[in-house]
């Protein structure tokens, strides 16, 4: 004789924990999602130019960037090979490369000097890259600078690269042409 699951109370209750820790799991899973999807709309409204749109017209690279909703231009590029994100800044010298990415890209310190930045007086050191790559864009032998006091993972390209090219605002549209 076979007792009727309904009358068994620890039964039952075994069906109720089960339940309850699918939809436990349910929830957990659902909120997971919803993090990747946001912290992914969060990474594409910080840097709008992680795939950088480029084309050659006529025979002239030239690169489109879509400006951040923080209003700057962030883009992904490549120093000597190795993948980096660039800020773009018409304010800077040289192009300014935090310590700890330039240890990555196994870049060699020269000649120390000091430089101001908005934080104030800092120290920078002299270096050469070989390669600078966005988009369509190919630079070799660019001045550049390591800023220990730098901290972030954005280099900012500063103008001893922007003055090799042309470059037009247009809106929330940045253009760049190398000539």
């Amino acid at each position: 004789m076979q007792s009727d699951p309904s009358q068994n109370p620890s039964g039952q209750q075994s069906r109720k924990k089960i339940s309850n820790s699918f939809w436990i799991l349910a929830w957990v899973c659902a909120l997971f999602l919803l993090v990747l999807f946001f912290d992914d709309k969060l990474a594409q409204m910080a840097n709008p130019n992680t795939d950088v749109e480029h084309q050659l017209i006529g025979n002239i690279p030239t690169v489109t960037l879509k400006r951040n909703k923080a209003g700057h231009y962030v883009a992904n590029g490549f120093i000597n090979n190795q993948s980096v994100t660039f800020l773009l800044d018409t304010g800077a010298t040289d192009v300014a490369i935090p310590q700890q990415v330039a240890d990555r890209l196994g870049l060699i310190p020269g000649a120390k000097y000091s430089v101001n930045t908005a934080n104030g007086r800092s120290a920078a050191y002299d270096t050469n890259l070989d390669s600078l790559e966005l988009g369509a864009i190919h630079l070799t032998n660019v001045n550049a600078s390591i800023v220990p006091g730098y901290k972030s993972n954005e280099i900012l390209l500063g103008m001893s690269a922007l003055k090799q090219l042309e470059f037009t605002q247009r809106g929330d549209i940045l253009t760049l042409k190398q000539y």
